[in-house]
């Protein structure tokens, strides 16, 4: 075979090859799980949020510009769809120092909003993200009524894709009145107080 007719077969080689790479880099991307911190395993007395004494408390941490976040948004509202009673249910937006009052509400917010039972607030510079060891976007804590955390992690199976996955069903089993399946689990997004989405000032 001449050289001439064996160029085309090498660049299709290499087009192959560069599919084939993207599309790994792709799937890494979609199942590296976020950072977590450090959990208080009893509720910090120096929250802002008071634990509901008759019900569990859940708080979802969310960066109001991570795309990842949505998927989660589509989770907590199908898992509240039939047991918003059971559960005092939070979500709290990081929302830089020295940025404007609706910096944070041009995002999820108002999705977030339209779900039934859910207190939506900012997190002023991420201070009780901190606090409960939140690091990525789409991390949930669940405590019960005596302080105690039942339950921490992501409520999606990959970054940006909602379904049935392994923090969904904790969450369902607590409300159940059941064992968690599983008592911590990845979470799946941007990073909540560094990387994603960097604000810019308005």
């Amino acid at each position: 075979m001449s050289r001439t007719a064996r160029i085309p077969i090498v660049l299709c080689l290499l087009w192959l090859t560069l599919v084939g790479a993207g599309f790994v880099v792709l799937s890494n991307y979609q199942t590296a799980p976020g950072a977590i911190g450090a959990t208080p395993p009893q509720w910090p007395s120096a929250a802002h949020l008071a634990l509901d004494p008759a019900r569990p408390t859940m708080i979802l941490f969310a960066h109001p510009r991570c795309p990842c976040t949505r998927s989660t948004v589509e989770e907590l509202n199908r898992i509240l769809a039939q047991n918003s009673a059971k559960v005092s249910a939070h979500v709290l937006f990081f929302k830089p120092a020295g940025f404007s009052e609706k910096w944070e509400k041009d995002g999820l917010w108002s999705s977030v909003a339209a779900i039934p039972g859910v207190s939506v607030q900012e997190d002023p510079d991420g201070a009780q993200a901190r606090l409960f060891g939140a690091q990525t976007s789409g991390y949930v804590v669940f405590y019960n009524p005596r302080g105690q955390l039942l339950f921490k992690g992501g409520i999606t199976g990959s970054r940006g894709h909602a379904g049935d996955n392994a923090g969904e069903d904790a969450v369902i089993s607590l409300l159940s009145g059941q064992p968690a399946s599983a008592t911590h689990t990845p979470v799946y997004g941007c990073s909540l107080l560094n990387e994603c989405q960097k604000p810019t000032k308005k």
